[in-house]
Parts: C-alpha cells; sequence; structure tokens
C-alpha cells in the first residue's frame, strides 16, 4: 500500500460472505477473518457500504452459465477458461468511500464516495467488450467490508438525496446492461420498446433509460405492478399472467402500431410472441424489428421458425455488460438526477442466506433493487431501508 494510503485505519482483516463452490445457499459461507485488500498500483481501496444483489449472483452460484451443453455446470468463460475460482466474493454493484489509494493515485480521492464500473475489462478500448467478466466473478466484489479497484472505474457520485443503498440500487450490472441493450438496437426517440421481466433491476432500468432517449416503453409484468411501473414511466403495463392474443393487446396498447424493438429479459417460450407484436404489420415500421436478448428467466430455449428471423429481417442482439463510454454516460445520468433509484429492501451481509431465498421466492410486491449492506455499516447504510418487520 502505498504512502499516500492511510492504512492505519483499515485493520488487517474483514468480513465477508465466501462462495466455496457451486451449489445452493450453503455454499455461500459469513467469515470475519478474512484477509483485507490492499490498494495496487492505480487502485483504490473502497470501504464497502451497499451492493445491490443482481441475478447474475445466484445463476453464477449456481453454475447457469451454459454456452454449449444445455445441462452443463459451468461459469462466464467469453474470454477462453472460466475465470471464477473458490473462495470467490460476490457482488459487483458496489459502493462505499475510498479509504486508502495504490501508487499513482490523487490521494485527494481519500474520502469520495463513489460507484463501481462492475467490469474486468480486457483491454482499453472506450466502446467494446467483448469478453465480459466481473467483480464479484472473475475477482473478489462487494459482499466484504473492503474491496480495492481500478481508481478511473470507481466514479465519485457526491448526490446528498441519495443514501448508498439507493446509489447502489443504480449500480452498472443492471443499469448498463440495460443500456447496452438499447444502444446495441439502435433506440431512437419516439419508437415503441417492448420491456419484458420489468420489475427487476434491468427492467426498470430500461423503462427510465427509454424516457432519457426519448423513447416509449410498455412493460410486461404482474398486474399489481402496474401502477409502480407507470409511475417509473411505462406507457402501459401488460399482465404476464394472461398472454392470449398477446400481440392483439400490444396493438391495443400502442393505438394500432407495431412494437419497433423488444428488450427481452424472459426467453423461453415468449420469445416468438414478443417477435409477432413487431412483425404484424412490416408497411408501418420505420426501421428493421430489433430483439434485444440479455436474460432468459422463462427458459433458456426457444423454439423459433428460422424464416420468420429471415423473411421479417428481425435482427437480434445478445448482450452481456456494456462499455466503459456507457458507464460513464450512465454516472452523468445519475449526477443529473435524470436517474432515479427503484429500492426494494436491504439485508445484513450476515443474512445474505436469507436474502437469496427471499429474491429467489419474492412475491407480488417485490419491485427493484435487493441491497446488502455489511453488518458494521447496517445502523447507518442499511437499516433506513429494511423491509417492514425485517
Amino acid at each position: 500500500m502505498s504512502s499516500d494510503s492511510v492504512a492505519d485505519t483499515v485493520p488487517g482483516t474483514m468480513a465477508a460472505m465466501l462462495l466455496t463452490g457451486h451449489g445452493d445457499v450453503d455454499k455461500l459461507v459469513y467469515h470475519q477473518d478474512v484477509p483485507t485488500p490492499e490498494a495496487g498500483p492505480g487502485e483504490v481501496l473502497v470501504r464497502v457500504t451497499a451492493t445491490a444483489k443482481n441475478n447474475t449472483d445466484r445463476k453464477a452460484r449456481e453454475g447457469l452459465y451454459p454456452t454449449r451443453d444445455k445441462g452443463e455446470v459451468t461459469s462466464f468463460a467469453m474470454g477462453g477458461s472460466p475465470t471464477l475460482t473458490f473462495p470467490r466474493i460476490q457482488g459487483a454493484d458496489v459502493v462505499g468511500r475510498v479509504v486508502a489509494v495504490g501508487e499513482g493515485v490523487d490521494p485527494a480521492r481519500l474520502g469520495e464516495r463513489g460507484l463501481l464500473d462492475f467490469n474486468l475489462y480486457a483491454d482499453d478500448h472506450p466502446d467494446l467488450n467483448l469478453t465480459p467478466d466481473y467483480y464479484g466473478h472473475g475477482a473478489d466484489g462487494g459482499y466484504a467490508e473492503y474491496i480495492a479497484v481500478p481508481s478511473d472505474q470507481f466514479h465519485t457520485v457526491n448526490n446528498g438525496e441519495l443514501a448508498d443503498a439507493e446509489l447502489a440500487a443504480m449500480g452498472m450490472c443492471s443499469y448498463q446492461t440495460a443500456y447496452h441493450m438499447m444502444t446495441s438496437a439502435r433506440i431512437r426517440a419516439g419508437e415503441r420498446v417492448l420491456v419484458t421481466g420489468a420489475s427487476g433491476g434491468v427492467g426498470t432500468a430500461l423503462i427510465q433509460l427509454c424516457r432519457i432517449l426519448g423513447a416509449i416503453p410498455y412493460a410486461l409484468s404482474q398486474r399489481e405492478k402496474a401502477d409502480a411501473l407507470m409511475a417509473l414511466g411505462a406507457e402501459a403495463v401488460l399482465d404476464r399472467h394472461d398472454m392470449s392474443n398477446f400481440a392483439d393487446q400490444v396493438m391495443a396498447a400502442t393505438g394500432g402500431e407495431p412494437i419497433d424493438a423488444v428488450m427481452d429479459l424472459v426467453g423461453g417460450e415468449m420469445t416468438d410472441r414478443f417477435i409477432d407484436t413487431m412483425i404484424v404489420d412490416m408497411n408501418r415500421r420505420q426501421d428493421y424489428p430489433r430483439l434485444s436478448i440479455a436474460g432468459a428467466s422463462g427458459g433458456n430455449l426457444s423454439e423459433i421458425m428460422w424464416t420468420r428471423i429471415y423473411l421479417y429481417q428481425v435482427q437480434i442482439f445478445g448482450v452481456s455488460h456494456g462499455t466503459r463510454t456507457e458507464a460513464r454516460q450512465l454516472v452523468e445520468w445519475i449526477r443529473s438526477g435524470e436517474l432515479r433509484p427503484v429500492l426494494h429492501a436491504t439485508f445484513k451481509l450476515s443474512e445474505l442466506h436469507e436474502a437469496e431465498r427471499y429474491f429467489i421466492n419474492r412475491g407480488g410486491d417485490y419491485l427493484g433493487k435487493i441491497v446488502i449492506v455489511p453488518d458494521s455499516q447496517w445502523p447507518a447504510h442499511g437499516a433506513p431501508f429494511a423491509r417492514s418487520g425485517h
């Protein structure tokens, strides 16, 4: 650690939740004597105050990222070989305070509050990220009291109206994925965008980002979440429990206009119905039908007639993570107040098992993000946002 650090304020060990292997929540083991990381050259050491939970935490833990054998238990391996090794500290969307700086980092950064760009970039390219990996997978993440990260990826956000847990709820894992879905599909002002899985972190981010860009979002979710999604910016909310004559329902909501692009987080047997909403009347379109895919909560396999894809010229974009340029733009929107947090509840780090089970079994009132707060930071940063009765 450099002479510019404040190492005397940093303990030699910390509390952390360690993922010890692929499996159920019992593979997450809480320790209070994990060695505290140090800030290397070009890095800052951050005292973690809040880390948003993402579905990728669960999927990585369970090994649900197959790319060849559909039954394979594996993790991200876009760069060739898997980078998830055990034990690993998960947690990608990290907020905290800089408590030490490494060689080459301005000591003026000490004390800054920031939000982590969660990507492990393979190079310095600002607009390309071909081998996606992230903190909490290929390197230790924020389910701990401290984390060391590149200084240029820890973006200062001083907005006093945003609590740390709220800032974590706007973390890059959801918002950057959402934004990359939109930039890939060339979303423009005035276009009608169908957002599936609209009540989760990526879905709520998509709704807000559509409005920032001037596009019109139509949400697919549960009926009981309609008011909250409309307040967030959805033009209309379609009930995912009633998919009969779905294209007709969508056309009724849009006033007879086809959907310009679908931002799909569901997949499975629904994909074909989502395509229907775009190709229902090609004469009324101004651009090709576009399908951005960044999730498969409804199933990892979809059966689609390829003639429907190439005859209707449907453009399909697979999306994972995003780029440095997109991360910087999102931070600017957060600083300006154009993006708003959708925070569902906070949990203590030591209660991550309970948070995981709650996420899997979430009910109709669930909207937005769960945020995990280190026990040592709980009174200031977690307790004000704990769910009722918790």
